[in-house]
């Protein structure tokens, strides 16, 4: 039930993008269209879930151990970083594609705040790592859940004859805000 528990809060109650704000700049640059809202959650779920396994390995076992705590956000990049650059190579020779779809925002997960705040906060927690992976999965599946809820409006958007100003960026961040109030309704849930 605890695991339960922490997946419902993580994708509703306190999703990553529309209710603690991180992620941002993938959510807003490749929420254009759902197939890449998809490819670019997918990446995030699986670069989330194994650097969070990487980085409380190695916050528990090497900067604890040293007493070298100081060193915890360098080590989180370089190890988001090299996870991103397989990912990016994985991708290239799977999907071209999509690879090209998400163009610079694949290296750009690199700098997304919601990975690193996530490594960050599974250390705060103080969880084990069982509740740290699910944690990571839940998180990254209320990313990818915001991204294509946010992707599939856009959409939609398209299609519609909105005023001059209101097309294109102005009506993408009045839904994001929309949204964020909707998400923000779970929060008396768990």
């Amino acid at each position: 039930m605890d695991y339960l528990i922490i997946i419902i809060a993580a994708i509703f109650v306190n999703n990553i993008v529309l209710a603690q704000f991180l992620g941002i700049c993938p959510f807003l640059g490749v929420s254009g269209k759902v197939k890449t809202a998809v490819g670019m959650g997918g990446a995030v779920l699986f670069v989330m879930t194994l650097a969070t396994v990487v980085t409380w390995l190695i916050m528990n076992y090497i900067l604890v151990k040293f007493n070298i705590v100081f060193m915890q956000t360098i080590a989180y990049i370089l190890v988001i970083a090299a996870l991103v650059q397989m990912v990016e190579i994985i991708l290239k020779k799977i999907s071209p594609s999509l690879y090209q779809a998400l163009g610079v925002f694949l290296p750009l997960i690199t700098t997304n705040c919601a990975i690193l705040g996530v490594a960050i906060i599974v250390i705060q927690k103080d969880y084990d790592l069982m509740h740290s992976v699910v944690f990571a999965i839940g998180t990254a599946l209320g990313f990818m859940l915001a991204l294509v809820i946010f992707a599939g409006i856009r959409e939609h958007l398209e299609k519609l004859p909105l005023p001059k100003g209101m097309k294109g960026v102005p009506s993408a961040l009045v839904v994001a805000g929309i949204l964020a109030l909707a998400f923000m309704g779970f929060a008396g849930l768990v």
